[in-house]
């Protein structure tokens, strides 16, 4: 069975390189990854069939969308998937709203994966220039929730 690390690398590598779909075989497995536009991307494992060098297809990217302005802005991924909070309980105001300045340490906002609540760091320094993600949002891995100037 492929490595979850390996695989998480995979998927970030995918969306990084807007791909669509990526084949994997070598002589013990065989991966394929698939992914849409807004979907999550579809894997699927199968032993090999036949002792073959190993192998790597990969599909050209989507087309891509037109050049925008939020090009030049840095971005805040999600580390993992999981559902995004903007603050830390209901009646709590935002850890970050647009405009302002953040830091490396700076909580940015929480992720719930599996009924664990990881707050998620800006890692850069910046100011907030775009929130992505609604309160309550489904987020995956390496998907942008925040764009900083």
């Amino acid at each position: 069975m492929i490595d979850i690390r390996k695989l998480k690398e995979l998927v970030r590598l995918m969306v990084e390189n807007e791909l669509t779909e990526l084949d994997l075989h070598d002589q013990q497995e065989t991966v394929t990854i698939k992914r849409g536009s807004d979907q999550a991307p579809v894997i699927q494992q199968a032993p090999a069939i036949a002792a073959a060098p190993a192998a790597v297809a990969v599909a050209p990217p989507a087309a891509a969308p037109p050049p925008a302005a939020d090009e030049n802005l840095a971005a805040i991924e999600s580390p993992m998937v999981g559902t995004y909070y903007n603050k830390p309980n209901p009646d709590a105001k935002n850890f970050i709203s647009v405009g302002d300045s953040v830091g490396p340490d700076t909580v940015v906002c929480i992720v719930e994966a599996m009924k664990v609540f990881n707050e998620i760091k800006a890692e850069q320094s910046g100011v907030i220039e775009k929130i992505l993600v609604k309160d309550g949002d489904a987020v995956e891995f390496g998907q942008k929730m925040f764009l900083l100037k």
